[in-house]
């Protein structure tokens, strides 16, 4: 069965249509067909971690040439976790694609971050074992261009969050609060405005993602309070 919507979102043409099949797959619904003797998506997950892994810090180690192990680590951790990761497949709806138990699909796994951040890693293998390394060092570079660009300077990837929370919680015992205000732009360019609020103190952050619109407003309310 070919996905040729999917393959169009993706903007990679599947050679072999039982990799893009098996990474779709999930296990609770390989588990409710055992007669279908078919495989889920967890070796392809496995696969695709370490390649991704491996892509984007090559593209760091590039784009960066002079910072250090520990800055490019945690630039790194930035971009390949589960939100980052989540948040990129629901930009081509891929849970709309998934093979899902009955269980999984009452309990909407398909907008589950942990589900959809390991079935983008297990079509990111798909797309590797399918086209050659090249391909996939295409794809990852393509569908994670936004937030690389988002952290081009080292103040994008600090983690003013944490710092935030650990200053408010020991002064206030309360963690910040942080909303979402508006979008702008189209959406091959989108930019997000959130608000960050500890008591009656508040800064606005802008970024090309949620995540890196938090991080700024964090920021800026540290430059303020500190």
């Amino acid at each position: 069965m070919k996905h040729p919507e999917l393959e169009k979102k993706l903007n990679y043409a599947f050679s072999d249509a039982g990799l893009i099949q098996e990474a779709l797959r999930h296990r609770s619904f390989v588990n409710e067909n055992p007669e279908l003797q078919l495989n889920n998506n967890e070796r392809l997950e496995f696969l695709g971690d370490a390649v991704l892994n491996l892509v984007i810090g090559h593209i760091l180690l590039q784009r960066s040439p002079h910072l250090p192990e520990g800055d490019l680590s945690r630039m790194r951790a930035a971009l390949v976790n589960e939100t980052q990761l989540a948040d990129i497949a629901r930009g081509f709806n891929l849970g709309g694609y998934i093979k899902l138990g009955k269980g999984e699909m009452q309990t909407e796994g398909r907008n589950k971050n942990s589900i959809l951040a390991d079935t983008f890693e297990a079509v990111i293998a798909a797309v590797y074992l399918d086209g050659g390394f090249n391909e996939a060092f295409e794809f990852i570079e393509r569908h994670f261009a936004d937030p690389i660009t988002g952290l081009e300077s080292p103040e994008s990837f600090q983690d003013y969050k944490s710092h935030l929370q650990i200053i408010v919680q020991a002064a206030h015992r309360e963690t910040p609060t942080y909303q979402l205000i508006r979008e702008e732009g189209p959406d091959h360019d989108k930019l997000f405005v959130v608000r960050t609020t500890v008591k009656d103190i508040s800064a606005e952050g802008v970024g090309r993602s949620k995540k890196a619109a938090e991080q700024d407003a964090a920021r800026k309310l540290l430059e303020f309070i500190i």
